[in-house]
This record gives C-alpha cells, structure tokens and sequence, in this order.
C-alpha cells in the first residue's frame, strides 16, 4: 500500500489566463515539457510565471530508470524543426532564462548532443540575451558529444545524479555514478560554462551517502545542487522510502555550504530546474 502524500507535498491545480496562455503557446509549437510529461508538482506555479522546461527528442525514452514517469519505448526520429519552434515558443514566452532537458536517445550516436546544441543556436539567433540552461543525459559520457555541447555554450550545464552510489544501479539500472560525475568533471576543465546537479531523497539513502555524494560533487567542481523529495509517480514505480521533515532540509543545506557547494536550492519541492534563474 503506498504510503498517503503529506500535505506540504500537495500543491493545488491553478487554471488561469496565464497557465491557458504557456499551453497554448506550447502547443502551437508542437513542443513537449518534462512539466507535463514528468509530472511535475510546480508546474502551475512556473506556468503563472510564464515559464516552462523544454523537452527535446520526443517523449519516450530508451532508459527505464525506475523513478521517472516518462515512458520507456522505442523513440521516433529526431524533428529537425524542433529547435526553431523551441526558439519560438521561448520568443513568444518573453523568457529571459530558458530551460531544455530531454529524453535519453541511446539510439542516436551521439545521444543527441547536436540537437541540444542546434536548440542553443537557434535561442541565440532569435533571442540573443536570452540566457540557456541544458539538463542532459549522460551522453555515455562521449567526449565528443561533450564537445559538441562546450562548443555551444549554454550558460549552465545541469546533468543530474540523481541519487547516492549505493541506490544508483537500482534506480537507473542503465546508467552509471561514475559516468555522470566524468560528464560534470569534463565540462568543467574543459570550460567555464556553470555546472549543475541534482538529487533526489527519499530512495532509502542515508545521511551519510548523501554527504558522500554532495562531496564527489563538490570534488568535480559541480557549481550548483538541487535536492528535493522523491514523489513515487505510480505505484509501478520505486516506492517512497522516506518523507523527509524540514529541519533535515535545513540540515542539508547546512551540510552543502558546509562541503563547500557554491549555489544550492534545496527543499522538499525542488526539483532541477525549479526556479532556475535565481541559482546563477
């Protein structure tokens, strides 16, 4: 039996001119979000603020990380428009700070490092000051996808880890710790685009591990961190192993200033790209 959401997890359903207008406009422009599609709990709230996070690549995945609400399946082939209609919607949005993510494409030889990069040139073309955050996958931690993505230059390269070593292999079966603290490290001594990650708690995790893993992060120059609470999308998905109490929140953002973690963002609803702007 799952266990029942607290109530400071809840966040209610906002239908405005506003939230209308951020669908509409998505729609228009055929694009995806990992709002919708992840179900993300502050999605109304980032709508009213007339934002969203673009989801790239379609919405399947070739991963099955056992957390994650989007589908695992074969994945169609890549819309070479979307990077203009991704440029678009981020011009009619009248955003000042756009966020891309996207699903894994282990199916494409470079995991979709062009693509990412195309929606970067396209942003800049149409709207230059615009500032860019990418969350990508790991790339199989290909250095000439990573080259690919440097040569681009976002403002902030967010590649999350998701969880401790010790839950990692159970969580994301077709991932690797390692892998992703390398994909963090290469971008970092190879560029001075900001770095950025996130975790999730609440996965069966110890306080310890997730202070060994704030350190590995910290040990590859990662400049930002995001933590917030694992919320169990079905019960097809990992159970929820623990609902984490604010104080130890505030113990965690102790912990990260203490380790030496520049930017952090952490609460029970963080998630990656929650309020992204404020982090750089």
């Amino acid at each position: 039996m799952r266990e029942r959401l607290p109530e400071y997890l809840k966040r209610p359903v906002i239908d405005t001119d506003k939230t209308r207008t951020v669908r509409k406009i998505l729609k228009a422009n055929c694009l995806n979000t990992v709002c919708e599609n992840a179900r993300c709990p502050n999605k109304n709230e980032c709508y009213t603020k007339n934002t969203a996070t673009f989801l790239i690549m379609g919405n399947v995945c070739t991963r099955n990380c056992r957390y994650c609400n989007i589908s695992c399946q074969k994945p169609e082939p890549l819309d070479i428009e979307e990077p203009k209609h991704i440029a678009k919607a981020v011009q009619d949005l009248g955003l000042k700070y756009a966020v891309i993510t996207s699903v894994t494409r282990d199916d494409l030889p470079d995991g979709g490092a062009e693509h990412f990069a195309n929606c970067i040139y396209e942003i800049r073309n149409l709207c230059p000051d615009v500032k860019i955050e990418i969350l990508t996958p790991d790339f199989k931690n290909q250095k000439e996808s990573l080259d690919t993505i440097i040569k681009a230059r976002p403002d902030v390269f967010n590649h999350n880890i998701e969880t401790v070593r010790a839950v990692f292999k159970t969580a994301r079966p077709q991932g690797n710790y390692d892998n992703s603290l390398s994909v963090l490290k290469y971008i970092k001594e190879n560029s001075n685009i900001k770095t950025k990650s996130g975790l999730m708690i609440g996965l069966g995790e110890t306080f310890e591990q997730i202070e060994e893993t704030l350190k590995d992060l910290y040990n590859v120059n990662c400049d930002i961190l995001t933590i917030g609470q694992y919320i169990q999308p079905s019960k097809e998905h990992l159970p929820v192993a623990k609902y984490y109490k604010q104080e130890e929140y505030e113990q965690l953002k102790r912990l990260a200033k203490s380790i030496g973690i520049k930017h952090s963002q952490i609460g029970p609803l963080v998630r990656s790209s929650y309020n992204a702007a404020s982090l750089i």
